[in-house]
């Protein structure tokens, strides 16, 4: 319960904490930053990591000029690359087993099987779209590699879904984080983003319970 409260006081609050950290750790915030997205697309333990919102609010920071954009830009962007292929390589090797579990430590099965109906329905595109949607983007690799989807094909999407991922936030952050009414609601646009990044889960999670309470009766 303290690593979620700790999580969402973060999150709400991203433009002092990261305003903070660039301070205190200067050239050092690239890593944290690379760690972060990293552990949040790359592991499956780690699905509450903050992932949009922190992308607009570094953006908005290197507008500011305490971030250098096109460094920012490849730092998270690789991240974002690799945490995706490892995750794949884990799903591939052990994701099968972890599947057929009944209960899994530190992984909620439910995300694991609506993730799987959503890379069922819409294929190697998951990749892509996933990467807008909070905890599914972090699940997906991880399915795609128990599914057995070709490493060329993925590594293809991998890219495309990841780097566009990337952009639209921290650019939409280096552009419009520092508009006055952005600036000024801060908070509320940093809640506003993760209401929007959720929505799509949370209405599928929804969606498949009513399923299993249907296919009860």
């Amino acid at each position: 319960m303290d690593i979620i409260k700790n999580s969402v006081d973060i999150l709400l609050h991203l433009d002092n904490y990261l305003s903070m950290v660039i301070q205190n750790y200067g050239f050092g915030i690239y890593l944290i930053l690379f760690v972060i997205i990293f552990s949040e697309t790359g592991l499956v333990v780690t699905p509450f990591l903050p992932g949009d919102s922190l992308l607009f609010a570094a953006g908005a920071f290197a507008a500011l000029g305490a971030l250098d954009i096109k460094l920012l830009l490849l730092t998270i962007g690789m991240a974002a690359v690799l945490g995706d292929t490892v995750n794949y390589t884990i799903g591939k090797s052990i994701g099968r087993k972890i599947y057929e579990k009944e209960n899994v430590k530190f992984i909620r099965k439910e995300h694991l099987l609506t993730t799987r109906e959503f890379y069922e329905k819409h294929g190697a595109a998951t990749m892509v779209i996933a990467r807008f949607i909070p905890i599914i983007r972090t699940f997906a690799p991880f399915v795609a590699g128990i599914g057995e989807m070709r490493y060329v094909k993925f590594i293809s999407y991998n890219i495309i879904g990841g780097l566009s991922w990337v952009a639209l936030f921290t650019l939409g952050g280096y552009y419009f984080g520092n508009l006055p009414a952005v600036k000024h609601n801060f908070t509320f646009v940093i809640f506003a983003i993760i209401f929007i990044s959720i929505t799509p889960a949370v209405f599928g999670l929804f969606k498949r319970k009513l399923k299993l309470e249907e296919d009860k009766r």
